[in-house]
């Protein structure tokens, strides 16, 4: 049996799932993306089960997810899925916002002196206002690799509601692209893995910047 790192990102409609040897390059990762929507709640397991067998879960050696920001009910299906078969397997999970995810792939919408420098990435919420998260990314990342390695990659505030008159900059805006954040993601759970790095499944919670049952 392989030991198996793996990878879960549902914050849009679109779910992704990520899986790689825990001995192979990144290049022989497993990559499904599929537009789910409300779908989701019933087909994730089944998702999970056309990248590897329920058979072959026992071989899982590190598990990371997506927490969001993102829509309520996909969001806390992935983590809710991730935080058991970590509790179950007794292997470590790492969390990581879909905002830092992305963070490498905007930073090359930067102008050219600004790559290297915070920025942050903002997302606007109809009728909520705005969200967004600071971040910073070694200027260059991407002439090594098609992803960033996880030192190279700084999550310096969290995506959080901005307040009415906080304008950061520079900023970028929200973009998804889960085919490329989920493989992202796995890349920190494989960077994480090599260095025994811990992982507590327990802190490991969907990011909700907004309230989902009402008013912030």
């Amino acid at each position: 049996m392989n030991d198996w790192l793996l990878a879960l990102h549902s914050s849009t409609e679109t779910v992704g799932i990520a899986l790689v040897s825990a001995q192979a390059p990144l290049s022989e990762a497993r990559v499904l993306c599929r537009t789910m929507g409300r779908a989701l709640t019933n087909a994730l397991p089944s998702l999970l089960e056309e990248v590897l067998p329920t058979s072959e879960w026992s071989g899982i050696r590190r598990l990371a997810v997506a927490t969001g920001p993102g829509g309520f009910t996909g969001t806390r299906l992935t983590v809710v899925l991730a935080r058991t078969l970590a509790q179950q397997l007794q292997c470590p999970l790492d969390g990581l916002s879909s905002f830092a995810l992305m963070a490498p792939r905007l930073q090359l919408e930067l102008p050219a002196e600004q790559r290297g420098e915070p920025f942050s990435i903002v997302q606007v919420l109809p009728r909520r206002g705005r969200v967004a998260g600071r971040y910073q990314v070694r200027d260059g990342w991407n002439r090594d690799n098609a992803t960033c390695a996880e030192m190279d990659l700084r999550e310096l505030k969290v995506p959080v509601l901005l307040q009415a008159a906080e304008q950061p900059a520079p900023e970028v805006t929200m973009a998804v692209d889960v085919a490329c954040d989920v493989l992202q993601l796995l890349r920190c759970c494989q960077d994480r893995h090599s260095r025994h790095a811990s992982g507590p499944w327990d802190p490991v919670l969907p990011i909700y910047p907004t309230s989902p049952v009402g008013s912030v």
